[in-house]
């Protein structure tokens, strides 16, 4: 097995060479509908290149893991973006991957703050959907249309992923 990799907490800076994370923290903000409603504007560049490509929103009902987490496979889409945000304030882990000479590079892992979503760019290899603790539903938005959208990488050997200590789910 790879060494153990700690997840730590998910921030703009730490993941912005992966995608962006989604989440009300932000200065990109500004109140409409008569003052009604607060507008969190632009707050992920969403990709859908590729033959017929357009953009699906969709939602994921995920089945929490167990930690430590052995990983033994990345994935990464080369015609778009990918971006989950979660539908209850609960956190979940993100793992991402740079690109390696031969394949995806050493593994860094996050734990998202509950109402936390991400946005994978284009072609970052990542984890699956990892919620913890308990079932988690996502809106997702990724790319559609022709092509295969989808690459995996099987490790030789499964990294273990654990959460931060005295995480509580």
């Amino acid at each position: 097995m790879n060494a153990a990799i700690v997840a730590r907490p998910l921030t703009r800076a730490s993941f912005a060479d992966f995608g962006d994370v989604i989440d009300t923290d932000c200065d990109t903000h500004y109140p409409i509908n008569g003052g009604k409603c607060e507008r969190y504007h632009d707050l992920a560049r969403v990709e859908a290149a590729g033959p017929n490509g357009r953009v699906l929103i969709s939602i994921f009902c995920g089945t929490p893991y167990e930690f430590p987490l052995g990983l033994s496979m990345v994935e990464r889409h080369p015609f778009g973006s990918q971006a989950f945000m979660p539908l209850s304030p609960r956190p979940f882990m993100v793992v991402v991957c740079p690109d390696g000479p031969d394949g995806p590079g050493t593994p860094q892992a996050f734990v998202t703050a509950p109402g936390q979503g991400v946005n994978y760019h284009r072609n970052v290899w990542h984890g699956v959907l990892t919620p913890v603790g308990e079932p988690q539903s996502f809106i997702v938005v990724d790319r559609g249309g022709d092509g295969s959208n989808l690459e995996e990488f099987h490790f030789s050997h499964p990294y273990e992923i654990r959460l931060p200590e005295g995480f509580q789910a």
